[in-house]
């Protein structure tokens, strides 16, 4: 039987070992933390089908300099990191070009298209579809002006054919009362479901994954052996080596430091995101909501209402600023006016983000037995069934259903 490592036990690489221990493979999930304490620990619960326009595009960048400017906007960069960064920004300003952004768009909406047609079955196998929700998501806007601002996006899921619907005044608080009625217009996406806790869902598919004969081993990796040109086995730092006919990438942001042991760097940043986790909130929710003008999302999730959003980019090792998580919480009371936010906590993670904004799956351009599955930024909840499904489908030797050169490695 070919035995496999899957590198990396978020919510990605959770995923992916499953589908692979269902089809009968031998897996082994390799991390240095327990299963869901990286990213996934901490991500907004949203399965995010219509948010998959490129941050590359024109009507970003171009706020860029106000934004950076500002010390609560949705994007900050560390000033002592930004020579590290350049390159990045280089490839992501490259990837604003107006036919690219249009692949870019094609790119993730192929994904999206198919998320509950890989993600159904994958939690209908696990035994754990009651975790997600059936209510959707709630995109506010105080007036014209903000609704104006954000029909670019609103536009683009209508050339590809994704569910909206257009709401105003009372509309809005008979779905959602908490709201402040300064909110005038809003946009349902009833496709963009969440999930009930989203660590406990990965911590349920790793014990189903274990139930199914996987194995489960906590270590860093820190290098690879070869043999006739392929990968065969996976060093720890601790001595261990875990032999391994095929393995499989999913180390979220810091997959980039394995590629540069393999002679492959890939320009993969870490996006870092913050969020507050309010346990006793004073209001509920049923759908999730986004203010893009104000750029915070919440959802009822884990026991309570997760505030979360923003950008910073300070790379894997400088701590949390966790100034960004109370700006985030100023924000959402602004939303929801009776917002209590004593009984909380703060959390910052590591989101792993490509400078075109779609992920990279699908096999090495230098080792044989290798695959990537990796940088899906703020997706990675949405699109891991579905990345599963494709790497599954690699490793089996059957066609998958889409074309994956869009996600291949060696695009830049």
């Amino acid at each position: 039987m070919s035995h496999i490592a899957v590198i990396g036990a978020g919510i990605v690489g959770v995923a992916t070992a499953f589908e692979l221990q269902r089809r009968g493979f031998a897996v082994v999930l390799i991390d240095r933390d327990a299963p869901g304490k990286g990213a996934s620990y901490g991500n907004m619960a949203s399965i995010a089908v219509t948010e998959f326009m490129p941050a590359s595009r024109t009507s970003v960048w171009a706020q860029m300099p106000k934004w950076l400017l500002d010390p609560e906007g949705p994007v900050r960069i560390r000033p002592s990191y930004l020579p590290r960064l350049t390159p990045w920004f280089l490839r992501f300003l490259e990837a604003s070009r107006p036919s690219r952004v249009k692949a870019l768009e094609a790119a993730g909406a192929v994904l999206c298209r198919r998320v509950y047609e890989d993600l159904d079955p994958l939690l209908k196998a696990a035994g754990l579809s009651g975790l997600l929700s059936t209510e959707g998501c709630l995109s506010l806007y105080a007036d014209e002006a903000e609704f104006k601002a954000d029909r670019e996006h609103i536009e683009v899921l209508e050339r590809f054919g994704f569910r909206h619907d257009i709401l105003a005044g009372e509309a809005i608080r008979d779905l959602e009362p908490a709201l402040t009625t300064k909110i005038g217009r809003a946009v349902l996406f009833p496709d963009n479901r969440s999930v009930a806790d989203p660590y406990r869902l990965v911590v349920a598919l790793a014990e189903k994954f274990q139930a199914l004969g996987g194995k489960v081993e906590t270590g860093e990796v820190v290098g690879f052996e070869e043999g006739n040109g392929s990968v065969t086995a996976v060093r720890l730092k601790d001595g261990r080596r875990m032999a391994a006919a095929t393995t499989v990438l999913c180390a979220g942001a810091y997959t980039g430091r394995l590629s540069r042991l393999l002679g492959e760097p890939i320009p993969l940043e870490t996006e870092r995101g913050y969020h507050t986790q309010i346990m006793s909130p004073g209001v509920s929710m049923r759908h999730s909501i986004i203010w893009p003008a104000r750029a915070f999302m919440a959802t009822p999730t884990a026991g309570g209402i997760r505030v979360g959003g923003t950008v910073e980019m300070a790379g894997l090792d400088a701590p949390p600023d966790f100034r960004r998580a109370k700006v985030l919480v100023k924000r959402a009371k602004e939303a929801l006016p009776d917002l209590r936010a004593d009984d909380a906590s703060e959390w910052m993670g590591h989101r792993p983000a490509m400078p075109d904004t779609v992920p990279v799956i699908g096999p090495s351009a230098k080792r044989r037995g290798v695959l990537y599955a990796t940088g899906h930024g703020h997706l990675g909840l949405t699109y891991a069934a579905t990345t599963a499904r494709l790497i599954g489908d690699l490793v089996a030797g059957v066609e998958p259903p889409i074309d994956l050169k869009p996600y291949r490695v060696n695009r830049f």
